[in-house]
């Protein structure tokens, strides 16, 4: 940063600038974290000394609370991906089953809603597509603050719902599937996409009510015409912020199709090609006959559902990253598996 010609590239500047910001904040962590250690450590040497039960118990329950935080800030560290520190985008989409599948979206949209929240993100729907009677057949958010991509990344895949479903007369169990797709935020990156490879189409909104719905063709459909990714945007008032909105989304499915591509070409040199198919679900939530949410490629089970659908999904997260940290150990560092794969 002390080069003359530092601040020349503005783009370039403001990346390392950022790196800067962040290496300080994981350092001010660390200090803050090693210093709460000594303060708990003093605490029970005092408790043991004075053969104080209640000073002991407060102290215990201290360092509980400081071991938790010091094995998030671990996996933090974990995070060691391009994008891996950015907002993200989150997209979901309903399987088979009808309006069971698309019931499960709104599940689903609500799940990680409530995690982001929790988490102190910020979150923001781009996109959705209403379900002829209930639930959502897609739906498409924005989730804004540090690692949300990191972290949001290892939920990519196929989730699996069993259940009674509530619109079955004869009340019979149910299994239905909803995707997950995770794109990185690429509002501050700049990729170039000629213009003769973009197909944009208007339509109407399709929401309920207001007065702006339904009467203005203001929705936007970006296709990319050489890979056939589309994105659309329905949620904004005008059509030119839908426009920007869906340009915004059909650039961050681009660069993660690239990062994609890279990835499958290293897995293939190692004589493996792994990829996450529709049906090869990640996690089931069971609720009938008994209630479980297992994830397939961890093992780690609950049978609290009731907790992980208001967004209680950490385990499940830092799980997965410790699986990856373990595999990228055992191959070298060379190869970081992508989310539902094993």
């Amino acid at each position: 940063m002390g080069k003359p010609d530092f601040w020349a590239g503005r783009q370039a500047s403001q990346e390392i600038v950022g790196r800067l910001q962040r290496a300080k904040s994981t350092l001010q962590r660390y200090q803050d974290l090693t210093s709460r250690l000594a303060d708990v450590e003093t605490w029970l040497e005092l408790a043991r000394e004075e053969s104080d039960a209640d000073l002991a118990a407060q102290a215990a329950d201290d360092l509980s609370k400081l071991a938790e935080e010091m094995e998030r800030f671990r996996l933090e560290l974990l995070l060691r991906g391009q994008y891996d520190r950015r907002s993200m985008l989150l997209t979901l989409h309903a399987g088979a089953g009808g309006i069971e599948a698309q019931e499960w979206v709104e599940m689903l949209l609500r799940m990680y809603t409530r995690w982001a929240q929790a988490r102190g993100y910020e979150v923001e729907l781009l996109d959705s597509l209403e379900g002829e009677e209930a639930g959502l057949k897609s739906a498409t958010i924005a989730v804004r603050g540090d690692n949300a991509y990191g972290f949001g990344r290892t939920e990519r895949g196929v989730h699996r719902l069993v259940r009674i479903s509530p619109f079955d007369a004869q009340n019979r169990r149910h299994t239905t599937f909803a995707s997950l797709d995770v794109t990185p935020d690429v509002e501050e990156v700049e990729i170039d996409i000629p213009v003769e490879d973009l197909r944009v189409e208007t339509f109407r909104s399709s929401g309920k009510g207001g007065q702006h719905v339904n009467k203005t063709d203001s929705a936007v459909r970006i296709t990319h015409i050489p890979t056939g990714l589309q994105a659309s945007c329905q949620n904004e008032r005008s059509q030119h912020s839908n426009r920007a909105t869906a340009m915004r989304i059909l650039t961050s499915r681009l660069l993660k199709l690239r990062e994609q591509e890279r990835e499958e070409m290293m897995a293939a040199e190692k004589g493996t090609l792994r990829e996450i198919a529709w049906g090869n679900q990640i996690r089931s939530y069971v609720f009938h006959p008994y209630t479980l949410v297992k994830d397939h490629r961890t093992g780690i089970e609950t049978g609290n559902v009731q907790s992980v659908m208001d967004g209680n999904i950490d385990p499940f997260i830092f799980a997965y990253l410790k699986l990856e940290a373990a595999e990228a150990r055992a191959s070298g560092g060379r190869e970081k598996p992508q989310s539902g794969q094993k």
